[in-house]
């Protein structure tokens, strides 16, 4: 199979390009002027000048699927007005190239797996959440709406949509965790807030096994990839002291968080309560290998 993959130097793009190419695939990357030494084939791009080399395009000549998981970041640094933009304008343009790609090669391609997140839902409290869920009215989920409507003109094309609505990711090597671990390992770690609000985690293994899955096995609309196990931000933080042998003892009040990040990114992102069910993946037999916060954790500390 050949696979085009946007966002191939983030956390998850790095992991799902190795996966692919470890059973055989071919890996066709999207890189943005100035990517040092990009490796296999290539189509250059840049979305924030609205570039796509159709050169390229004619070069690559097919492909079987697209995976687009390219994105700013949401927790980098504050939620400035600027940065908002930039938050929404990198996933909205991008994902534009994206289907404008699909229409530029001959055969098409069959499978669009673009990425959302769960914050398509929005703070919800310990309601449960599945893919039947409304959406919910904060920044982030208008981001994530928005994130999904730019990739459905892809299905005019006759491509296969699936929009991939991740939670938090799990790895020792990036994402939150990473940012964590330092203090935690200091025995500086606590809980955030009131620690009533629920995480809806993924080990990284997991995330990336469930996109090959939807390449595969193509699932028309969007799919939650969250384990099974939801957790408070309570436990969780009790379960990485364990998993890590220290204490946390401490508490990590709103008002420092807003201090810190700034109410906005405290309050959208850090504190936000989401309790995301992988009603789909379960439907489709997906068996996870990490179903427990203890094995999700136990994953990204190996």
């Amino acid at each position: 199979m050949r696979v085009g993959l946007t966002g191939a130097s983030g956390l998850i793009g790095a992991a799902t390009a190795a996966a692919l190419r470890e059973r055989g695939d071919s890996v066709v990357t999207f890189v943005r002027p100035g990517t040092a030494a990009p490796t296999g084939e290539t189509i250059r791009w840049d979305p924030a000048a609205d570039i796509l080399d159709d050169d390229d395009l004619r070069r690559v000549g097919g492909l079987d699927a697209i995976i687009n998981l390219a994105g700013a970041g949401i927790g980098d640094r504050r939620w400035s007005a600027d940065r908002k933009a930039l938050i929404l304008q990198s996933r909205l343009a991008s994902t534009a190239l994206v289907v404008r790609a699909i229409q530029g090669l001959p055969s098409g391609v069959g499978v669009l797996a673009s990425a959302s997140a769960i914050g398509y839902y929005g703070s919800r409290g310990a309601e449960r959440l599945d893919e039947t869920s409304t959406s919910g009215d904060d920044f982030l989920a208008h981001v994530c709406r928005s994130w999904e409507d730019a990739a459905q003109p892809a299905s005019d094309l006759g491509t296969v949509v699936s929009t991939l609505r991740t939670g938090i990711v799990l790895s020792g090597a990036g994402g939150a965790l990473k940012r964590q671990l330092p203090l935690f390992k200091a025995g500086l770690g606590g809980i955030l807030g009131d620690g009533r609000q629920w995480i809806s985690p993924i080990s990284l293994v997991d995330e990336v096994r469930a996109i090959l899955s939807l390449v595969d096995q193509p699932h028309v609309g969007p799919v939650n990839l969250t384990a099974p196990d939801q957790v408070t931000n309570r436990d969780f933080t009790r379960a990485l002291a364990r998993a890590l042998k220290r204490p946390a003892v401490l508490r990590v009040p709103t008002f420092a968080l807003a201090l810190v990040l700034g109410t906005d990114l405290a309050r959208g992102a850090v504190l936000a309560s989401q309790r995301v069910e992988p009603a789909i993946l379960l439907e489709r037999g997906f068996r996870f290998t990490h179903p427990t916060t203890t094995e999700m954790l136990g994953a990204a500390l190996r």
